[in-house]
């Protein structure tokens, strides 16, 4: 008896067993490989699995075993060394296989439906294109100009009639009247091309040459630039080197918003098949991009944290620009780092990775100095920038307006007259963070969180930004029925009212997630900052992350003091982090940049490191504290989390947990809590936790494994979830 042994994307952590569909013979079942789907029944419904093995017995009882419904692929569509990642990251960030084996395939294939034809999209003339009069599209040039093309060539891709800049529309246009009909072209890839590179410094050269030193084989660098010393073109020459030798490229980026911007500068450099993969592609569009990588037929593959599992066909060269960022980290359900699921996809498929950042994370300067990756330093802006001047702005007594210091007005109006461009950066959309009566003090606050509901002056609405409640905006307290409602605090949407009624004659442009919205809007801001145009751009976060303004003279962080204070242990890290980045934004073209920097506490420690020291001295200190009290990256955590509508059961749960697990986890392992959480209600459940803290990774994992053995056979009642977390990056 053959038995099918699959991974089934559930949240168990277990596999399931079933007969092989009937009619499929013994030979073709003993021929099936591993990582093939396959339809089952489960439950009242129909899922896809994963094969994982063929067994000759199961300890279900044959009777009991259901027949699967049908082998969907005669292949596995992805590669070995891609379901041993699998394998690796649900064992290491212990979670179920075959929810793993889920994000490596879009979503038409998670549903059973066929795979497409690998190879490149493209046209071919119809019978009725064929038998087109040679003058028939006399007004229509750029029509003519495909029908050309078809009639010289067979079959032509898409990015080939893009390199003749025929577009889309002009395609649609001609399928509208039957002339040409899409197709699938295989066996010929798009020719590579390379347009000249721009001219490498000497601090670039160096990186280059150890980079390609170890093109032929697993090695992790660390590429530490200064913000605008040219790790991009380092990228790009290297990028090139990998196309030459017919290799594939996968590059990851933090955020969508950086996509375009990505992609157009790479566009600039290769005449190459790129595809792009981000949560922002319709289902259409990321099958196709994914079949592309798969196949080979692109190049070059561009992508957020979930492209790290895109399958390719000749893996060359793996890219994590910005690699501190924190968005690399899932934060539910499968919660695994990107970053370091790349890494090991590197080893794995024995190809070089580079991890770039002005930034980098203590874990990877750590494994810098450890030696366990080649620690390279771009420590001069390219060309003729310079690194901009830091100065604090002490506004204690002083007056603000939108939050601005009267010093800030001058230093933004003296910059515009000068027709040059200032960021504002203010981690704080909405209009205000808290809504007041002034009779009563009350405060509207959110009825599913521990948190204030925050103002959105222009939406007229109250919204939490941790679970989405939002509601309309109150013209009275429900509590005493008082007008006299108060705004406290401040948001990007208050400043931006101050900054249009104060620089009424000069462009503003507010960037949030609020205000940026929709696939082109953030490609159509930085094409119109692009210009050079003296402007204020106003934003948050979405402002920080690798954007390059070559127009931005003047950069102001607001309200520094809220990054000044952190309960978590990684907070004065990520303040350094984000101001080092903000910062990086100015004076990155002929002009020279200063950034200013509003506070109330001129004298806190935190800032004059941050005034008086390089990103890279102030890190080496850190990392020294860090190994004095054993946090990451010195030692390892683990982090397991409860919700439940019942307070009290969620930490009795842990409690009981521990309890079990003290006994023989070791003397090395030490456990804190449980404890309710910073925020310990959030959209209606309860929130409790149990931190595991290892002296190294093997013991952590162990101590992981116990818990989760443990905790699963724990009963959860109350509707209880637990979920752990291996590696947090938010702990308190």
């Amino acid at each position: 008896m053959s038995v099918l042994r699959l991974a089934v994307p559930k949240p168990l952590r277990r596999p399931f067993d079933y007969l092989p569909p009937r009619g499929l013979s013994p030979a073709d079942t003993a021929a099936l490989r591993p990582g093939v789907r396959v339809r089952v029944p489960f439950g009242s419904g129909e899922v896809t699995g994963y094969l994982l093995s063929i067994e000759d017995d199961s300890s279900i009882a044959t009777k009991n075993l259901k027949p699967a419904l049908t082998v969907l692929d005669p292949e596995p569509l992805v590669d070995a060394s891609l379901l041993q990642l699998c394998h690796w990251a649900a064992d290491y960030y212990q979670h179920p296989l075959g929810e793993v084996y889920s994000t490596l395939f879009p979503r038409h294939l998670r549903e059973g439906r066929a795979s497409a034809p690998a190879g490149t999209p493209g046209f071919r003339l119809t019978t009725r294109g064929k038998g087109l009069p040679a003058d028939a599209l006399s007004r229509s040039p750029r029509q003519a100009q495909a029908i050309a093309l078809l009639r010289r060539q067979p079959e032509v891709s898409s990015p080939e009639f893009r390199s003749h800049n025929i577009g889309a529309a002009i395609l649609r246009k001609l399928a509208q009247q039957r002339l040409v009909e899409p197709c699938v072209i295989s066996g010929r890839l798009p020719t590579v091309e390379v347009k000249p590179a721009l001219r490498l410094n000497a601090e670039q050269r160096t990186a280059l040459e150890a980079l390609t030193g170890t093109a032929n084989g697993f090695c992790c660098h660390l590429l530490e630039g200064v913000t605008g010393s040219g790790k991009t073109e380092v990228y790009l020459q290297l990028i090139a080197r990998c196309l030459q030798g017919g290799k594939q490229t996968l590059v990851l980026i933090p955020e969508i918003g950086l996509t375009p911007q990505t992609l157009a500068r790479f566009k600039a450099r290769f005449t190459a098949n790129i595809a792009v993969l981000h949560s922002g592609l319709t289902d259409a569009q990321r099958a196709r991009a994914w079949e592309a990588a798969r196949s080979g037929s692109a190049h070059i593959v561009i992508g957020t944290r979930s492209a790290i599992f895109t399958p390719l066909a000749s893996p060359g060269l793996i890219i994590i620009d910005e690699e501190h960022d924190s968005s690399y980290k899932q934060q539910d359900r499968f919660r695994y780092s990107a970053r370091d699921v790349a890494v090991k996809r590197a080893q794995l498929q024995d190809c070089p990775i580079v991890l770039g950042s002005a930034t980098p994370s203590l874990e990877s300067l750590h494994n810098g100095v450890s030696g366990r990756y080649q620690h390279l330093r771009l420590t001069q802006r390219a060309g003729t920038a310079t690194l901009p001047e830091l100065r604090a702005l002490d506004i204690r007594k002083q007056s603000l307006q939108g939050g601005l210091s009267a010093a800030l007005v001058s230093a933004v109006d003296e910059t515009l007259q000068q027709q040059q461009q200032v960021l504002l950066f203010l981690n704080r959309r909405g209009y205000a963070p808290t809504l007041r009566c002034h009779d009563c003090g009350w405060i509207a606050e959110c009825p599913s969180c521990d948190a204030r509901f925050t103002v959105h002056r222009r939406q007229h609405r109250l919204r939490c930004h941790h679970c989405g409640t939002a509601k309309p905006l109150l013209a009275q307290c429900p509590r005493c029925h008082s007008e006299r409602l108060l705004f406290a605090g401040l948001g990007t949407e208050q400043t931006e009212d101050y900054l249009r009624s104060r620089f009424a004659n000069w462009p503003i442009h507010r960037v949030d997630s609020d205000s940026i919205q929709g696939r082109e809007a953030m490609q159509s801001l930085v094409r119109e900052i692009s210009t050079g145009e003296p402007c204020i751009l106003l934003g948050t976060q979405m402002l920080t992350k690798g954007h390059h303004f070559p127009g931005v003279t003047l950069v102001a962080v607001i309200d520094t003091d809220a990054l000044l204070f952190s309960a978590d242990f990684r907070g004065e890290e990520r303040m350094a982090q984000l101001l080092t980045q903000v910062a990086g934004r100015a004076g990155r073209a002929d002009q020279p940049g200063t950034v200013l920097l509003q506070t109330h506490y001129p004298d806190h420690p935190a800032l004059l490191a941050m005034l008086s020291q390089t990103y890279a001295q102030r890190a080496t200190q850190l990392l020294a504290l860090r190994q004095a009290s054993g946090m990451p990256p010195a030692g390892f955590l683990v982090l397991l989390r409860t919700d439940c509508a019942n307070a009290d059961y969620g930490e009795r749960f842990l409690q009981l947990l521990r309890q079990r697990c003290a006994g023989h986890l070791g003397p090395e392992i030490r456990l804190i809590g449980p404890l309710p959480s910073p925020m310990p209600r959030r959209a209606g459940k309860y929130r409790a936790q149990l931190l595991l803290i290892a002296a190294n990774r093997k013991d952590a994992q162990i101590a992981a494994r116990e818990l989760v053995a443990e905790a699963d056979a724990l009963p959860a009642r109350h509707g209880l979830n637990w979920t752990i977390d291996i590696d947090p990056q938010d702990v308190f």
